[in-house]
């Protein structure tokens, strides 16, 4: 069973990963902009962000014996999430526009934390 603060971190995780996905594929796009060395420098920063975070979350989930096993499209609204935990394995369903919202607004905050 995974309780309520286990799964806002595993939410937070699962978030973060998305962004800098996100990010990492956006990266070639921003190397042809005009002004890269501007784009580049901040996208690095935010990444070199997010991934500490990342990394921060996904030891602290591995103490609690709480890891992401993978993803699963379930149409084209929804994606399922399988968590594997010490007593079971949980399904967590995400709207994929609510997931994107989130990641956006995610990135917003740290880009403003700057």
């Amino acid at each position: 069973m995974i309780k309520p603060e286990q799964r806002q971190q595993v939410h937070k995780y699962l978030l973060i990963e998305l962004a800098i996905k996100s990010l990492q594929v956006d990266y070639p796009k921003v190397e042809q902009f005009k002004m890269k060395k501007v784009f580049l420098l901040l996208m690095d920063s935010l990444l070199k962000d997010l991934r500490q975070e990342y990394f921060e979350l996904k030891r602290q989930l591995s103490q609690q014996s709480i890891r992401v096993v993978g993803w699963t499209t379930v149409d084209e609204y929804f994606s399922d999430v399988q968590i594997a935990t010490a007593g079971e394995d949980v399904v967590l369903r995400y709207a994929n526009q609510a997931l994107k919202t989130k990641v956006e607004e995610l990135i917003i905050r740290y880009l403003r934390r700057e």
